[in-house]
């Protein structure tokens, strides 16, 4: 199972108390106040590890506690300090309240960090109050409560290049071929069942990563189908691929199935309608294709005589105007960047 949001309380180490504590030794009869600081409580910090694809670490935790501090010790000796504790999650995990849904850290660089909850201090042992005038402090003071916080990560993948599309449409396909990743592939649909992500590798070596969510039906936003529980995983890309299945195998009609997605996509989020796109049409190998492309194109056109927009014509199968396709995604993200 991809789990991509967990809800845990994380709480930080509390701090040692101080220690009330006299100085006892041969030759010396007024020792006097000798108790330690107690040492501070482990901090929690949050990391972002481009190793890690989900956050299936933290599927059946609910609790996450860093190492408390000692208490104070005799002959002035500082209690042990709390080990720090450090959460790795993947690279676009959001840190949000639980109870409030605010966002609390957007960690998206590798290596990234976030201190959530700091440790609490050590408390002061009686040595720490003495005075001229207060030569015999007999009191020492408690450690204080690390912090302590019910929080949500939720991840959202980062891309360049989102896949959207019915189920069946062809992109885990389309997705094998462009970033030559095993994807698991069938002529039934929902055959992916959780976001998968790839890249495309140009001249310079520099490199497109591509997501490829589950399909969408229509009534996904009222949660049918998968729902839309994964389209969070490209709302951070910078280019859309509108997929869209010109065989017409399933009955529908590519043009029914771009007015259904662009729906799906503005119910859910309304800018991810408006980001650019690419219209693709798959399966142009079949018989069916060049009608149901030639009846799509006249049908857009009508439905939007204001947008001039450019069509692309695949097969992922084949690689039939595969090359095309990269050339267009490369040239949008450059003018993205």
């Amino acid at each position: 199972m991809f789990i991509d949001r967990v809800t845990l309380e994380i709480s930080a180490g509390n701090g040692g108390n101080g220690l009330v504590s006299w100085r006892r030794e041969k030759y010396i009869p007024k020792g006097g106040p000798w108790g330690g600081n107690g040492g501070p409580g482990g901090s929690v910090f949050i990391e972002a590890d481009v190793q890690i694809p989900s956050l299936d670490p933290y599927r059946h935790k609910r609790i996450i506690r860093a190492e408390s501090g000692g208490s104070g010790g005799p002959n002035n000796r500082q209690g042990k300090k709390g080990k720090d504790l450090v959460l790795k999650v993947p690279c676009g995990t959001l840190i949000k309240d639980a109870d409030t849904g605010d966002i609390i850290a957007d960690l998206t660089h590798d290596k990234e960090r976030f201190e959530l909850c700091r440790g609490g201090k050590g408390g002061l042992g009686n040595f720490f109050f003495r005075t001229p005038t207060n030569r015999a402090p007999n009191y020492a003071t408690p450690g204080k409560k690390g912090s302590i916080r019910k929080v949500e990560f939720e991840l959202k993948l980062i891309a360049d290049v989102g896949l959207v599309g019915f189920p069946n449409a062809g992109k885990s396909t389309l997705m094998s071929s462009l970033a030559h990743i095993r994807v698991k592939t069938a002529p039934y649909p929902f055959t992916t069942l959780k976001p998968n992500i790839g890249f495309i590798t140009l001249e310079d070596n520099s490199r497109i990563y591509l997501a490829d969510i589950p399909g969408i039906i229509e009534g996904a936003h009222e949660n049918r189908g998968l729902g839309i529980e994964f389209l969070r995983h490209i709302e951070r890309t910078k280019l859309l691929i509108i997929l869209l299945d010109a065989s017409g195998i399933d009955g529908r009609t590519p043009f029914a199935d771009y007015q259904v997605l662009q729906n799906e996509l503005s119910s859910y989020n309304e800018d991810l309608s408006k980001r650019p796109a690419l219209i693709v049409l798959n399966k142009c190998d079949t018989d069916e294709s060049v009608e149901n492309i030639r009846d799509f194109v006249k049908e857009f056109s009508k439905a939007y005589p204001d947008r001039e927009e450019k069509f692309l014509v695949i097969s992922a199968v084949t690689g039939e105007g595969l090359e095309a396709l990269v050339y267009e995604i490369r040239e949008i993200i450059k003018k993205e960047i």
